[in-house]
């Protein structure tokens, strides 16, 4: 699968990446909470999921020493990281809390 991580965190919409394996219990257990985000927040928010085990070199390069970890990446910059589970209400709150930061965000 050919993936241009540039391309995709370049967007005018902020995109957290899941990064993930199919091993992982955790990443399992957040998949349907990160498919219904993505569902309510289509407009707002890209959500994509990169399995580390496909995209080794990738994970590497993002400094990704567990999983999961999600990033927010808005134009091609990082606003937030975090690893491990995380619960849906608290994963909201932080999105919001760094797109504010962002002067420009609208």
């Amino acid at each position: 699968m050919a993936l241009d991580f540039d391309k995709l965190i370049q967007q005018d919409k902020p995109v957290l990446v899941d990064f993930y394996a199919t091993w992982c219990s955790p990443c399992m257990a957040m998949m349907p909470m990160l498919e219904a985000l993505q569902a309510e927040m289509a407009d707002n928010l890209h959500v994509v999921k990169i399995d580390v085990n496909e995209h080794t070199s990738l994970a590497v390069a993002q400094r990704v020493l567990g999983v999961p970890t999600l990033i927010l990446f808005w134009r091609g910059r990082e606003l937030w990281r975090h690893a491990g589970e995380i619960a849906k209400l608290a994963l909201l709150q932080q999105i919001q809390e760094a797109l504010a930061k962002e002067p420009s965000h609208t």
